[in-house]
Parts: structure tokens; sequence; C-alpha cells
């Protein structure tokens, strides 16, 4: 008989991953307790660029990836809510003066093929009859149909509520302090006291994970870091794909996509200064300025817009950039899904079907061998 103060299982972390985890356990009967030390979809979930994309990805990652695309385009349906996804594409370009990655366009494009990611090559006028906004520096581009953008302030909670809803107990301002095995159940145990049982636990804690893991024996060697992004003032809605700069130089990578209130919002180039522990995140001047400067050789006319704000957040790295997905290597009952460096928001509706699949079956149809926890050094904690 379960207990009044137990659930099926216990998610520790409020982002996409563990709000749509216990949204896709709710569907399948599991009964659910979500932990987020603040509000759900605060953190890295709500602080991104808002990318849904999956070309560029490894190709090891696009089963994951394309099994997140018809979540994504029945999302409004699914949660009940709007959270503002266009799918208008996703075009990845390259200048002129890197011509090696116009080729890497076209071997991506054909391995890719092969995991069912369909990607149309562009080059020269027809590039630049498709996105008049280019500027002459672009050499190629690759486009992906049917991926997107989406506001990633509206997704998690949008599952949270959409879980609530179905029946899973969510907890908004509890700070797990410390988690244990004790015979069949975990006991967690938050800061203000309070304790929650249950047979199974999920750690979806992104940058915060290390400190959960490492109570179990495992390691997860995460770097905190904080993204740069900025959002310019509204002008006519006219780009509608999300919008790639591919290169080998840190400093030159952005990205950028408008939204339908007109708003360009800008992505990419170097990371600021993250704080775990502190639980903050610092935007240079000098990123933002950089970024921009790369923004105005992409498209020009882009230049001439004035930023209105900028902000950072907490994403948690691996050094691999991988992310950690899947059972255990110590514990029997305990899940990881966290780690992914960035480049989460996309997969994320799939990651929280997958772990509702692998906690509810014991198995999974996506393959996640190149995630398992078990690739770093698992160390016994005293």
């Amino acid at each position: 008989m379960t207990r009044p103060d137990a659930s099926d299982v216990l998610v520790v972390g409020g982002g996409i991953v563990g709000a749509s985890a216990a949204f896709f356990l709710r569907q399948r009967g599991r009964t659910v307790t979500l932990l987020e030390t603040g509000l759900v979809g605060q953190q890295a979930s709500g602080v991104n660029y808002g990318n849904v994309r999956r070309q560029g990805r490894p190709l090891k990652q696009l089963p994951l990836a394309n099994r997140a695309s018809p979540i994504w385009r029945r999302l409004k349906a699914l949660l009940g809510e709007d959270v503002e996804y266009l799918e208008a594409g996703h075009l990845r370009v390259c200048h002129r003066d890197r011509p090696e990655i116009a080729a890497s366009f076209e071997r991506y494009a054909q391995e890719a093929r092969e995991t069912g990611l369909e990607l149309e090559l562009l080059g020269g006028r027809a590039l630049r009859e498709r996105f008049p906004f280019l500027g002459p520096d672009v050499l190629a581009g690759s486009f992906s149909a049917r991926d997107g953008h989406a506001n990633p302030r509206l997704v998690a909670p949008a599952f949270g509520r959409a879980a609530g809803r179905a029946g899973a107990t969510i907890v908004e301002n509890a700070f797990v302090s410390a988690a244990e095995k004790i015979g069949e159940d975990f006991q967690v145990l938050t800061r203000d006291g309070r304790v929650f049982r249950a047979p199974v636990l999920l750690i979806a804690a992104g940058a915060w994970a290390p400190a959960l893991t490492a109570q179990f024996g495992e390691a997860a060697p995460i770097t905190p870091r904080g993204p740069t992004i900025s959002v310019t003032e509204p002008v006519p809605y006219s780009i509608a794909p999300s919008v790639t700069l591919s290169t080998p130089i840190e400093s030159e990578v952005v990205y950028f996509r408008q939204v339908k209130r007109g708003n360009i919002v800008i992505g990419g180039g170097m990371r600021g200064p993250s704080y775990a522990e502190d639980r903050r995140a610092y935007v240079l001047p000098q990123n933002t300025l950089g970024q921009l400067r790369q923004v105005q050789r992409l498209a020009p006319a882009l230049g001439r817009l004035h930023v209105i704000r900028t902000w950072s957040g907490i994403e948690g790295y691996m050094p691999d950039e991988l992310p950690v997905m899947g059972a255990s290597r110590t514990t029997s009952g305990l899940f990881h899904a966290f780690g992914f460096s960035g480049a989460g928001f996309q997969t994320g509706p799939a990651v929280g079907d997958v772990m509702a699949e692998l906690i509810d079956t014991g198995a999974t149809t996506t393959p996640l061998d190149y995630c398992s926890i078990g690739r770093f050094d698992v160390k016994a904690v005293a």
C-alpha cells in the first residue's frame, strides 16, 4: 500500500526535463512529486535562447532530437497552452572565409538523412533570394524546414502546470539538501526540514546535480557557464527561421531569431561567469558588444537596432558536452537526466518522455549508451 507521504517517483529539478518527465510519468499512471529549489523553469530552461533545432547536433543525438520534434508540434494541444513555438525552420550558415564549413554541411546532410533529418543545402543566388537579410560575407547555408524556435520562459512552467493538472505534486521553493536510499525507498530532505520518499528518484537538477550524484558515489564533473543573450527593440516581422553562424571560433558564434512581436533575440558569443552555489550569473558587456558585431556582419540591417535587455543564467556543461541520461551505476531505482551543455531546450520534452519510458518499463527505444554517467570516474563517497 502506498504511504500518504510517498510517490512512485521523486523528481528533483523543475526545468524542462524534470517538468516534462513529471508530465509524461503521469501519462503513464505513475504518481510523481517534483521538487524545485526555486520556481519551475526559473533556471537554464527559462533563460536560454529558445532554439528548437536538430541540425548541428552530434549524429548520435539525432534520434533523441527527432523524438522531440513531434512533441513540439503538438505541444499546444498536449499542454493546453501556447508556448510560442514557431516551426519556421533553422538556417545554419557559414562565411566566405570558411569554405571548409560549407563542405562539412554537405557531409552532415548526407549522414543526418540516415537518421530521418532532411536538410536543404543552399548557396549563391538561391540563398539570397530565399533569405535576403543575409550579408555579402555569407557563403552557404543548410536549412532544416521542420525545426524552429519557442519562448523558453513559457515551456517548462507550462509542463509543470500540465503535470499538476494531471495529478503530479509540484513543490516549489524546496531546496534539496540531502538524499539517500533507505531500504527500498529514497529519502530526500529539504533545507527547511521536509522529507519526501519514493522507490524511484530522478535527478534532473542541471548544474546542481553533482551535489546529489556524489551522495550515491557517482561523479558528474559539471562546469557552470552563463549564456550571453540579448533582445532588440521590435521591428516589422520579416525573419522567420532561427539563424546560426557556424564557425570554429567561439567568439564569432552568433545566432538570432525574430518573435512575432517583432523583437530580435540574439545569442552566442563568449559565455559569462556563472556561480551555481550563489545562483548568480553575469553578462559581460564586452561579450554582448562582440555578439552584436558578429550579428551585423551576418545580417547588416540588424546592426541599426537598439538592444533593450540582456540576460544570462546558469547552464551545466559536461567535459564532452554530452548529457548524462539513464540509470545509475551504483544505486537501483536512481536515474539521471542533466548536463545538456547549453543545448537541451529542443531535446527537453523528448528527454522527459524517454526518462518516463525508462522508469516505467525498464527500457527505452531511444539509444542512450553515449549518455551513461559511467563514462566518468565513479568514486565511492565516504
